[in-house]
């Protein structure tokens, strides 16, 4: 079970930006393929963009494709989550977790091992 913390949430116009981080202890996350999940208001947690051990391959959502970017900070041992245009669709709780794979234009499941931790308020509101 990795121990996951999210940062990086606020309040954004918008068109606006921000940078999510999801930062490890204990492990070495580039170990390990991470996604990054939104849970709106009253509304199931869904995937949002994942990124593989290794070679770096990437996966994103049709609702996020061209505006997110997700990639590693080695040297924080973190996985970030870049923001562009976001909309107030995009407001939410955000957590990050270890999922399962992330290649072939998918991102795996969530092992049934990890749990969720607090997440972060991202709030897109004029």
């Amino acid at each position: 079970q990795l121990q996951l913390a999210e940062s990086g949430g606020g309040l954004v116009h918008p068109g606006g930006s921000l940078r999510l981080s999801c930062v490890a202890r204990g492990v070495t996350l580039n170990s390990y393929a991470v996604g990054w999940f939104r849970q709106a208001p009253g509304k199931e947690r869904e995937e949002s963009a994942c990124i593989a051990t290794g070679h770096e391959e990437t996966v994103y959502t049709k609702a996020v494709k061209g505006r997110f970017t997700i990639g590693r900070d080695n040297a924080n041992n973190a996985v970030f989550l870049q923001m562009n245009s976001l909309t107030p669709e995009g407001t939410g709780v955000y957590y990050c977790a270890r999922v399962y794979y992330a290649k072939f234009g998918s991102c795996g499941s969530v092992p049934a091992s990890e749990s969720w931790g607090q997440g972060t308020q991202i709030t897109v509101s004029t």
